[in-house]
C-alpha cells in the first residue's frame, strides 16, 4: 500500500451500470439505453490514441482485454472509427503470417496492392480511402514486424511470474497487459470478466459478499500487488499510471440475500504508478459510507490526472460528427492536486 493511493471518494452519481462515464472521464458521456449512449463522447483511451498516439507506431495505441466488449470496454464515440480500440482477444490470433507466405513474398504483395490502390486514389476525392491505406499499413507492419506477436507471447514469461499473476482471466490479462505497455501500447483496458463485482446477492451467478467476494478479493490483491512490483523491478512504474476502479460503488446496506446493490453516490478506486506521490488515502465518506464527505473526486478530475499524466494538452479539442469542437475535460476536470 506504501506504493498505492486510495480515493475513496470518487464521485459516480451520474454513471450507470456500464462502462461509459468513468471510462469517459466525462459525466456528460451517460448510459441512455436509446442507441445513443455515451452521447458521441469518446473513453479516455481513445483521446490518447488521437492526441498522444502508441509508443510504437508498429504495435495499436490503445487496446481493450475484455471477454464482454459492450459491457466492459467504452469505444470512440463519434471522434471516429480511427480511435477505436483494438480487441485484444481477437488481435492475438490475426498476427501469423498463412502458411506459404513468407516476408519477401508478403511484401511484393503489398507493392502490387500500392500499385491498385494509387489508381483508386486518383478517383477517391473523400479521405475514405486514405484511412483505408492506414488501416492496411499499420495491419501490415504488425504482422511484418512481429512485435505485437512477441507481446502476445505470455507463455514466453516465465512460471513463476505467471503464477504470481494468477492463471485465471484476470491474472493473465493483467500480465498480458504489462506486456503491451513494455512494447509500446499507449493505453489498455482489462476486465477480467464480465459482472465480476456484480454481488447482489447469492442468487445471482458471481454471489454474494462471502460467497462471492471472499475468493475473489485475495485474487485481485494479488494480481494489483504482482502487477505494480513487476512494473517497479523493470523500471515502468513511474512511466506507468495504473487505475483500478468500477463504475459506481455498492450499497451500504446489505440484501436480504447477503449481497449489496448499486450505489451511485460514491465509490472507491486504487492508483498506482505514473510517478505520482502514492501511499496515501485521498478523500472520504460520512460514517456510513451513504456519500462523500470530504474532497470529492469526479469523473472529469480522473480524466484531467490521466490526460497529464499522458502529456496531452488539457485544452485540446476534437470535432464531433457537425465539425464542432468538443473539449476533452469537461465540466471543469482538474487534476487531483494531492497526486501533483
Amino acid at each position: 500500500m506504501d506504493k498505492v493511493t486510495l480515493i475513496r471518494s470518487v464521485d459516480c452519481r451520474t454513471s450507470d451500470h456500464t462502462p461509459i462515464t468513468m471510462q469517459s472521464g466525462n459525466p456528460l458521456a451517460r448510459r441512455t439505453d436509446d442507441g445513443k449512449d455515451g452521447g458521441g463522447y469518446p473513453s479516455m483511451g481513445s483521446v490518447a490514441a488521437k492526441f498522444r498516439g502508441s509508443n510504437d507506431p508498429e504495435l495499436p495505441a490503445f487496446i481493450g482485454l475484455a471477454d464482454s466488449w459492450a459491457s466492459d470496454v467504452w469505444g470512440a464515440g463519434h471522434m471516429g472509427n480511427a480511435y477505436e480500440p483494438v480487441k485484444g482477444n481477437e488481435l492475438q490470433g490475426r498476427l501469423s503470417m498463412p502458411k506459404g507466405i513468407n516476408v519477401a513474398r508478403l511484401q511484393d504483395r503489398n507493392d502490387l496492392y500500392r500499385q491498385f490502390d494509387r489508381l483508386r486514389r486518383d478517383l477517391d476525392t473523400k479521405d475514405t480511402m486514405a484511412r483505408m491505406d492506414q488501416y492496411t499499413h499499420q495491419a501490415f507492419e504488425m504482422v511484418l514486424s512481429g512485435k505485437a506477436r512477441k507481446a502476445f507471447q505470455v507463455d514466453q514469461e516465465s512460471d513463476r511470474i505467471r503464477d504470481a499473476y494468477g492463471r485465471d482471466s484476470l491474472g493473465e490479462k493483467a500480465l498480458l497487459a504489462r506486456r503491451l505497455i513494455e512494447a509500446g501500447v499507449s493505453f489498455v483496458v482489462v476486465s477480467g470478466a464480465w459482472g465480476y463485482f456484480d454481488h447482489h446477492g447469492d442468487e445471482v451467478r458471481w454471489g454474494g459478499i462471502v460467497k462471492g467476494l471472499k475468493p475473489l478479493l485475495p485474487r485481485v490483491d494479488s494480481v494489483i500487488y504482482t502487477l505494480v512490483n513487476d512494473l517497479e523491478g523493470r523500471g515502468l512504474l513511474d512511466s506507468t499510471l495504473v487505475l483500478m476502479l468500477g463504475e459506481f460503488g455498492r450499497s451500504p446496506v446489505m440484501t436480504p440475500t447477503a449481497g449489496r446493490g448499486h450505489w451511485t453516490n460514491c465509490m472507491s478506486m486504487l492508483l498506482a504508478g505514473g510517478g505520482l506521490p502514492c501511499g496515501q488515502v485521498i478523500g472520504c465518506t460520512d460514517s456510513k459510507g451513504y456519500d462523500i464527505k470530504e474532497r470529492g473526486v469526479t469523473p472529469s478530475d480522473l480524466a484531467a490526472t490521466v490526460f497529464r499524466h499522458l502529456g496531452i494538452d488539457p485544452s485540446a479539442h476534437w470535432l464531433d460528427l457537425r465539425g464542432r469542437p468538443i473539449p476533452i475535460i469537461t465540466e471543469g476536470g482538474r487534476p487531483i492536486p494531492e497526486l501533483s
